[in-house]
This record gives structure tokens, C-alpha cells and sequence, in this order.
């Protein structure tokens, strides 16, 4: 007797979390996002609804899963969610130029936000040794800064 046709049937292997979709649990933590993040986000029309159903859950495909991490890299480099909105309309063969003025944009607000972070540190740079150098019982020149009395 042949065992390999002998073998009783095997039953059917379970469904894969790619295959069968992801409940808004499973696609939270496989984004690295808070359940209701990914509400905020559907209600915001970053994201659709579920595609489809299992049981009393929504089911959420692969596609939504990359829509999030796209969502997640864009905000690491400061885009905004209105941002978003637009870099995920663009089409990535189409508007290559949008996308890279919108980039361009972006970078020209971090450099922009550089430079006032600069100012502000060397403000407190010289409230700071001004306070070192003031004897008591003079005014702290830091709390007068702040006050608006100079």
C-alpha cells in the first residue's frame, strides 16, 4: 500500500492574517497605531472603512495596512494629516513633481523652524549668563525677561 495516497485528508490550513484581512486590533498593532487612531483616521478619509466582514468584525486589508505605515512615515517627517491627505491623492507615476514640491515645502518649514529654535536657544543662552553674573539681591534677569520688564 502506498502511504502517500493512504494518507487521511489534512484539514484545511488555517486562513493567514493576510489572506483572511485584519480586525482593527490586529491592524493597529501591525501599524504601530492605537485602535482608535485608526478610527480617527477613517473618520478623517485617510483610511476606508473595513473591506469586508468576519463574523460581527470588520475586516481590514492589506492595502489599509500599507495606507497606515505610509500615514506613520510621513508624519515621522512632519507632514501634517491635511499633508497626508494630499500626498496619498497623488498618484506615484503621475505627480512625481507635486510630490517632490511638496517635499521641498516641507523641508523650507523644518529649515524655517531651525532657525527659530536657534534664536530661542540663544536667548536663553544669554539669560542664563546674564543670571550667573547677577549678584543678589538684584532681580533674576530671567523671571524680569519673562515679565517684560527689561
Amino acid at each position: 500500500m502506498n502511504t502517500l495516497t493512504s494518507r487521511p485528508p489534512q484539514p484545511s490550513r488555517p486562513a493567514t492574517t493576510a489572506e483572511a484581512g485584519f480586525t482593527i486590533g490586529r491592524l493597529a498593532a501591525a501599524a504601530g497605531v492605537g485602535v482608535e487612531t485608526v478610527r480617527y483616521y477613517q473618520r478623517r478619509g485617510l483610511i476606508g472603512a473595513p473591506s469586508g466582514r468576519h463574523g460581527a468584525f470588520g475586516v481590514y486589508d492589506a492595502q489599509t495596512l500599507s495606507r497606515l505605515r505610509f500615514i506613520r512615515r510621513a508624519q515621522a517627517l512632519g507632514f501634517s494629516l491635511d499633508e497626508i491627505a494630499g500626498l496619498l491623492a497623488l498618484d506615484e507615476e503621475r505627480d512625481r513633481d507635486t510630490a517632490r514640491a511638496l517635499a521641498q515645502a516641507k523641508i523650507d518649514d523644518i529649515e524655517q523652524r531651525i532657525r527659530q529654535l536657534q534664536a530661542m536657544r540663544s536667548a536663553l543662552v544669554s539669560l542664563v549668563h546674564c543670571c550667573e553674573h547677577t549678584e543678589a539681591p538684584n532681580p533674576c534677569p530671567i523671571l524680569r525677561a519673562l515679565d517684560g520688564a527689561h
